[in-house]
C-alpha cells in the first residue's frame, strides 16, 4: 500500500502549512460567496434577502458587491 500523502491537508504541527490552508479557504469562501451574490441578484433578490441570508446588513453587502 502507498502510504505517500495525497492530500493538501496541512501537517498538525506545521503553522505554516496550516496558516496557507486557511488563507486558502479564506479566498475560495470569498468567490463563493461572490458568485452566491451576484446569482442572487440576477435571481432578482434584493440587498435585503442577501444580507439576511449572509447574516449581514443590506449595506454591508451592497458596499461589498454593489458595483
Amino acid at each position: 500500500m502507498d502510504t505517500t500523502r495525497t492530500t493538501s491537508a496541512p501537517a498538525p504541527d506545521d503553522p505554516a502549512s496550516g496558516l496557507r490552508a486557511a488563507l486558502a479557504l479564506r479566498r475560495l469562501a470569498e468567490r463563493v460567496e461572490a458568485n452566491q451574490v451576484a446569482a442572487a441578484r440576477r435571481a432578482g433578490w434584493s440587498w435585503q434577502q442577501i444580507g439576511d441570508a449572509l447574516g449581514a446588513t443590506r449595506q454591508s453587502v451592497h458596499v461589498k458587491y454593489g458595483k
